[in-house]
């Protein structure tokens, strides 16, 4: 799933490729794609784009007095095209859901590969009337988003850890991998409880986010939206490494499965050298 990094990656392309632009044709192609239907995708056409806005995961393209707002979820992603073939593409074929059309015959696709269906794209006046952009928390790379904001959102909060980095209304822009990521380089165990956190742990925690996050945004900084998914694997220290060395401590990475996800961690790292047991409610093993 892209996260805050390849989005605000995506973000810049598309600052640089897209806005003092007309849009020729919106084509949604997936009848899942689309969320809103007031006002209709045909109202971009002819509207000139005017900002590329990011907010949390959601890439928020604004052309006139509309904003196109897409989440791209677990399995969606953008790819720019130099130019588009003659005939339009049939609905409800392959990957492709939605495409978006300029007027010098540039402009990108959206896809979505897999059969779960959650890419989505909303149209509207206001970015606040998308649900997923109205709940979202604070940017952690906003300049206001220091130490002690970060302290005051985990006051009374009693969950793991993992849970709470991965909370949209929390902080916004975070998922399963970059929460892998920070943790490792807090050293922190994944199921540690938001109550039990010292000054100590919130301090390390919220410099290993800041430095995690900022250094994921520099490295995708500049490049094309097709090499940004490699990018993001090749950078990862434990997420999506399970059995293979940690780069700090040699250990084993070792995962815990959930239903629907994953998590990577370092037991040496993070743990105290006990694993962590592989079932839905596992706690850490004493």
């Amino acid at each position: 799933m892209p996260e805050l990094p390849e989005v605000q990656a995506l973000r810049v392309f598309l600052d640089d490729h897209l806005v003092g632009k007309e849009i020729a044709r919106v084509l949604p192609l997936a009848i899942s794609v689309l969320k809103t239907y007031d006002p209709p995708v045909t109202a971009l056409e002819g509207a000139t784009v005017t900002a590329v806005a990011r907010h949390g995961k959601f890439l928020d393209i604004a052309a006139g007095d509309l904003h196109l707002v897409t989440h791209l979820a677990r399995a969606g992603w953008l790819q720019w095209k130099d130019s588009f073939p003659a005939t339009p593409p049939r609905p409800g074929k392959g990957p492709l859901a939605l495409r978006v059309v300029l007027a010098g015959g540039d402009g990108f696709d959206l896809t979505e590969m897999g059969t779960t269906k959650r890419l989505a794209v909303h149209l509207v006046r206001d970015p606040a009337q998308v649900p997923g952009v109205a709940r979202l928390g604070p940017d952690p790379l906003d300049d206001s988003f220091d130490r002690e904001a970060f302290a005051a959102l985990l006051t009374g909060e009693r969950r793991r850890i993992k849970g709470a980095l991965r909370d949209q209304s929390l902080i916004a822009g975070i998922g399963n991998a970059y929460s892998d990521e920070i943790l490792h380089v807090a050293k922190m165990s994944p199921f540690k409880l938001t109550s039990s956190l010292s000054k100590d742990d919130i301090t390390g925690l919220y410099t290993a986010l800041r430095t995690t996050l900022t250094d994921a945004v520099e490295r995708s900084s500049g490049l094309e939206a097709g090499k940004l998914k490699a990018e993001k694997k090749s950078g990862m220290r434990v997420h999506g490494r399970t059995g293979l060395p940690c780069p700090v401590c040699g250990d084993t990475i070792l995962e815990v499965s959930f239903s629907d996800s994953s998590l990577q961690y370092c037991p040496t790292c993070q743990t105290g050298g006990k694993p962590l047991a592989d079932r839905r409610l596992s706690r850490l093993l004493k």
